[in-house]
């Protein structure tokens, strides 16, 4: 999948259950983040899977983020590199009532390790756009578009996500205020997420020789498309 970013000054399968999804607590907001590890047998099973997203819900729509490690392959020659990047995924769920959100209706948006830089270096007056395209450059380039708005308003910022399927006819739009102190913590979950994503904390961690690097060595399954509902 190919991205294009641009970035502008103002000066210049495992989703939530239905039942977690409609039941959410008083409070409008949570704030619990971690790098959700998995654990692996030694026949490869999923084991201690950790769910900790930093969630935000406000009255039209809901907003996570969570951390999504890359894959690691083995070579013949032993070395150990990476298979696929990982990325920060933001998860956007639209309100069917007070405290309810439809998960069935989430729509995905996979930050790369250079989208995740932009998000951090945003200044209290700055925006961010980002769009995604699976088939950017090809004929079908344009029937299925994602783009993510990042502005800012009295308080913090938008984050708006417009969903457009020209082969199904659909557009799907979704818009969550975030406050100046969630965003604050955003910018730091994201900061301590960054060098995991990228696979660099393996570098100053290194498995065991004899320890098995496992293709599907990556948290949540259901998150690892973001084209995947």
């Amino acid at each position: 999948m190919m991205q294009l970013l641009r970035v502008f000054s103002s000066s210049s399968r495992n989703q939530l259950s239905k039942r977690a999804a409609s039941s959410l607590d008083a409070f409008t907001q949570t704030t619990s983040f971690s790098t959700a590890r998995q654990n692996f047998s030694a026949k490869g099973r999923i084991g201690n899977q950790i769910y900790a997203p930093f969630s935000i819900y406000k009255g039209k729509a809901a907003l996570s983020l969570s951390p999504i490690l890359p894959t690691f392959t083995r070579l013949e020659t032993g070395s150990i590199v990476v298979e696929r990047r990982g990325s920060v995924m933001l998860k956007f769920m639209p309100a069917i009532g007070e405290r309810k959100y439809d998960s069935e209706k989430k729509q995905l948006f996979a930050l790369s390790a250079t989208e995740v830089g932009s998000l951090i270096s945003l200044g209290p007056k700055d925006s961010c756009e980002l769009f995604h395209d699976p088939s950017m450059q090809s004929s079908n380039a344009g029937q299925v578009r994602k783009s993510l708005s990042i502005k800012p308003h009295a308080d913090g910022y938008f984050f708006s996500l417009t969903v457009v399927n020209n082969l199904l006819k659909t557009r799907e739009s979704f818009s969550v205020p975030v406050t100046t102190a969630e965003f604050a913590v955003m910018k730091a979950a994201c900061s301590f997420a960054l060098p995991h994503i990228i696979g660099w904390d393996r570098l100053t961690n290194k498995l065991p020789r004899d320890e098995e690097v496992q293709k599907s060595e990556m948290v949540g399954p259901q998150l690892l498309d973001e084209w995947e509902r």
